[in-house]
């Protein structure tokens, strides 16, 4: 339903990180009402009550718009047609993950992996050149459990950015990313590395395929002939909170919520 939903709904607000401007332009060039007011017309969404007891397109009525602004378009002339991500599922990710489609254009890669646990050991790899155009990057162990927490990967993208690589690399992991994270990336991936998903079994050098259309994301490596290698949380998940939570915590494909339950 995520993917149905983002594919039919156009980006219609040109907000910084993937695009020109930022929050305090929005609320000038007529806020979140103008925006809302663009998705009704469009169709997009359904009315419902509000906190404040009016309804929410009796909220939107009240939009008034800047003469000028460019910050808001309309869902006939959107920024892009689909929405900023997608869901992939294929045997590196059979519970699925997120790819996040905000800020660049690319929809498909395939590639040679190149495979860290951790983001540190990512960076460094980063920072040393080892990161070549076409390749990519899987970090793995960074999901709830591994984490633990789910650490997001933004500092990894900056680095990738910043050695001129943004267009040209994919990032692949368990763990997350934030709304600053720029470029091709995909998070979420689960089951996650450290309760022995697929994505533990990917070796440097295995062909990589992300393809947002079909929704695949694939490796013709047989992973099912390879054991998973014994990883456990980082860190600070050795004792203490972290350690309960990394006990406890769930699937990110469930919520990552602390029940335990598909465990």
């Amino acid at each position: 339903i995520f993917d149905e939903v983002s594919r039919r709904t156009p980006v219609i607000a040109d907000l910084k990180p993937g695009g020109r401007f930022m929050a305090p332009d929005m609320s000038a060039a007529g806020g979140s009402a103008l925006l809302g007011q663009r998705l009704q017309e469009a169709g997009l969404l359904t009315d419902a009550p509000t906190v404040t007891g009016k309804s929410l397109f009796e909220e939107f009525a009240g939009a008034r718009e800047t003469p000028g602004q460019e910050v808001i378009l309309s869902a006939a002339k959107p920024l892009k047609q689909r929405g900023g991500f997608g869901i992939l599922f294929g045997n590196i990710a059979p519970e699925g993950c997120v790819v996040k489609l905000a800020g660049h254009d690319q929809m498909l890669m395939d590639g040679p992996a190149k495979v860290y646990d951790g983001e540190e050991a990512c960076f460094a790899a980063v920072t040393h050149g080892e990161i070549k155009p076409g390749d990519i990057v899987v970090i793995r162990n960074e999901g709830p459990v591994g984490g633990p927490g789910m650490r997001e990967m933004l500092a990894i993208t900056a680095a990738i950015q910043g050695r001129g690589l943004g267009d040209t690399v994919a990032l692949v992991t368990d763990g997350r990313f934030s709304g600053a994270t720029y470029g091709f990336m995909v998070g979420h991936v689960a089951p996650e590395a450290a309760l022995g998903g697929p994505i533990a079994k990917l070796r440097t050098g295995d062909r990589v395929v992300i393809d947002v259309e079909r929704q695949v994301i694939e490796t013709d490596a047989d992973l099912d002939a390879r054991e998973a290698p014994a990883l456990k949380p980082r860190g600070a998940g050795s004792c203490g909170a972290f350690a309960k939570y990394a006990m406890l915590v769930g699937s990110a494909s469930q919520g990552a919520v602390t029940s335990g339950a598909d465990r």
